[in-house]
């Protein structure tokens, strides 16, 4: 396997606008000779195929929900960055850049990562077009509000539903050009694998969920816009439906997948409230504008709060412990997510939680509400406080929020080139999915960003260079006996899930995996823990296709055969994730090894060893996966110890 990145030379301000000009393109004419079949419908998909479409090719896309406005884009809550610097407090797109790069602690492709601030600045543009209700100041203005990682004002926002917008403004321009014909759109699908034809992509096979039919599709590339894998822990704030298999059977095929150990962990959700619990409810990081993250300063304090001695708005100013303002002056309760999130944990650990069982902290809008007023505090996060008052029963306004650290986003996904294609040729990964943009670490309001990078503003010039290459006269039908192949394949696989006929559920094996993977491949890993699970999880697997039990069969619908081929797929990507951080002996962003860390704490890189993508590569069942490198080369910006004290 060879990973070429296909970064263009010169400088980095003119790498895209040259690589652009570089590019081949296809006519007007010729455009509508070629089809591309687009995987996933949130963010990254809808606007993919409705910018596609606009252009002229023909689009199918295939989606899981009864529709694309119910893709997991829509839990996003805080906002989306831009460097449009409207507040004129120093922002530019090299600012950005430059943050995004230093957030992920150096560890993401520079030409890349400043490519996603260079068209951060026409997304906004695209969505107030398509009538996204942004906040607006006053005068009318578009409105911003900080995020962690961030110095300067660059968040756009509409109150704690940004990502609903912004998928209601893709979901309107992607059903206009199935309205005019130019997109057939196909719900309830789910794909189980991507048919590959002379080495290359040419379709997939996915499943009616109503029906429980296998259907084919043909096409001369294939997008996968299918978002990450945090529920390989089984409790996280992602949609429950959310899964891995449509990349990881795309990695099975060849793709190779990087860096996945580089998992999220948000610090700022609902803390796990029961062992009967099926997902996490994430607060948005944009609270930790006017919040104050604090716990009891002494255990003993805490211990009186547990037992229920005290309560927290008796708790004196000066017995109260807001950690990260103390520890970063510079950033506050504005440090990215993996500072923020390894701080909790640190503090619950010592004694410090304000929980009697498990741990959490607390996030208080008491000053805020005195110095702002309660309306100005509703109006910014009415809705988030409203959700938390459901969940919880306790009044935000009142009392502190409890919160505690949550898996919510994966950096790591299929290994994509300046491109965005895959090591499979006419293979192509957008948004989530891919590695490309973030590192080791994600800030926030980034996600959305790069999902509409992806798929307003690179793929529709990207993809024209291959389909050239390709031809318009090298045509495959869905008669092709690679179809054949493939969908026997897949009939196999669920053949065999059905055949065990054991005793235990799914969702048994399920949480015990995500166990696992929390405890030795969570905030925290080491040498030790990680052997250990790569062990744990080998024998789970074999445990689980002796004794699983998938009821019904595969005609009609059946949503035990669904989580079945998912937990399958996340089996065998969790001890991919513990084989990666085991092997990237340093601490980095949110990969934080135990036995790399400074005096202080803080993650502590090698760039000598490791200033590299893992890329891993299939070699077949019950084979030890072979990591490829693409090593990072820092041209622009100065590696340095990541500080934001």
């Amino acid at each position: 396997m060879k990973l070429e990145s296909k970064v263009p030379a010169g400088p980095l301000a003119e790498k895209w606008d040259k690589h652009k000009f570089d590019l081949k393109l296809v006519n007007p004419a010729n455009k509508r000779k070629y089809h591309v079949l687009v995987v996933g419908t949130g963010l990254a998909g809808a606007s993919a195929a409705a910018s596609l479409a606009e252009l002229g090719y023909q689009v199918t896309t295939f989606n899981f929900q009864d529709s694309p406005r119910r893709a997991h884009s829509i839990a996003a809550q805080g906002g989306i960055n831009a460097a449009k610097n409207y507040q004129n407090d120093g922002d530019s797109v090299y600012r950005l850049f430059y943050d995004t790069i230093k957030g992920g602690d150096y560890r993401g492709r520079e030409a890349n990562t400043y490519r996603l601030a260079q068209v951060s600045v026409n997304i906004i543009d695209q969505s107030v077009a398509q009538g996204v209700p942004f906040a607006r100041e006053y005068g009318g203005y578009l409105a911003n509000r900080s995020f962690g990682g961030a110095q300067v004002s660059r968040t756009f926002y509409a109150r704690g539903q940004t990502g609903q917008q912004l998928l209601l403004g893709a979901y309107g321009a992607l059903n206009r050009q199935i309205g005019l014909g130019n997109v057939k759109s196909y719900n309830r699908r789910e794909i189980l694998d991507v048919v590959l034809v002379d080495g290359k992509a040419r379709g997939v096979i996915v499943k009616n969920l109503i029906t429980g039919e296998l259907e084919r599709y043909a096409g001369d590339a294939v997008l996968l816009c299918t978002g990450g894998y945090g529920n390989v822990y089984f409790l996280s704030t992602n949609a429950m439906n959310s899964n891995v298999s449509a990349a990881w059977r795309a990695h099975k095929r060849g793709a190779a997948f990087a860096n996945p150990c580089y998992v999220q962990i948000h610090p700022t959700c609902i803390p796990v409230h029961g062992d009967y619990q099926s997902k996490l409810t994430l607060m948005s990081e944009s609270l930790r504008n006017d919040g104050r993250v604090w716990v009891p300063r002494t255990k003993e304090m805490a211990e009186k709060l547990r037992s229920g001695q005290v309560k927290a708005n008796d708790i004196s100013e000066e017995d109260r412990y807001y950690y990260l303002e103390e520890r970063y002056p510079s950033f506050g309760n504005l440090v990215p997510r993996d500072v923020a999130s390894r701080n909790a944990k640190i503090v619950c650990d010592a004694g410090h939680s304000v929980i009697p069982d498990g741990n959490a902290v607390y996030l208080d809008f008491r000053d805020a509400i005195k110095r702002l007023g309660r309306d100005a505090i509703a109006g910014r996060y009415g809705n988030l406080f409203e959700m938390y008052e459901r969940i919880t029963d306790e009044d935000p306004y009142s009392v502190p929020m409890k919160i505690f650290p949550a898996v919510h986003y994966t950096m790591g996904g299929l290994w994509v080139d300046y491109n965005l294609m895959t090591t499979v040729p006419g293979l192509y990964a957008l948004g989530e999915a891919n590695f490309s943009d973030h590192g080791a670490n994600r800030l926030g309001a980034s996600a959305l960003m790069q999902g509409l990078a992806d798929g307003y503003f690179v793929i529709p010039f990207t993809i024209g260079d291959y389909l050239t290459e390709l031809g318009m006269t090298d045509k495959v039908s869905t008669d092709h006996e690679a179809f054949d192949k493939h969908e026997n394949d897949v009939k196999e696989f669920n053949q065999r899930l059905l055949s065990v006929n054991g005793t235990r559920t799914v969702d048994d094996f399920h949480k015990i995996l995500g166990k696992l993977i929390w405890d030795y491949c969570g905030i925290n890993r080491d040498e030790k823990g990680l052997k250990f699970a790569i062990e744990e999880i080998k024998k789970l697997r074999a445990e689980f296709w002796k004794d699983v039990r998938v009821p019904g069969t595969e005609k009609g619908l059946n949503l035990e055969l669904q989580k079945a081929w998912r937990v399958a797929d996340f089996m065998e990507l969790g001890e991919v994730m513990c084989y990666d951080a085991l092997q990237r002996a340093e601490s980095c962003g949110c990969h934080l090894r135990e036995e790399y860390q400074t005096e202080e704490g803080e993650a502590q890189r090698n760039d000598k060893d490791f200033a590299y993508v893992a890329a891993w590569e299939y070699t077949g069942r019950d084979e030890t996966p072979v990591m490829h490198k693409e090593d990072l080369e820092f041209n622009f910006v100065e590696l340095k110890t990541r500080s934001y004290k």
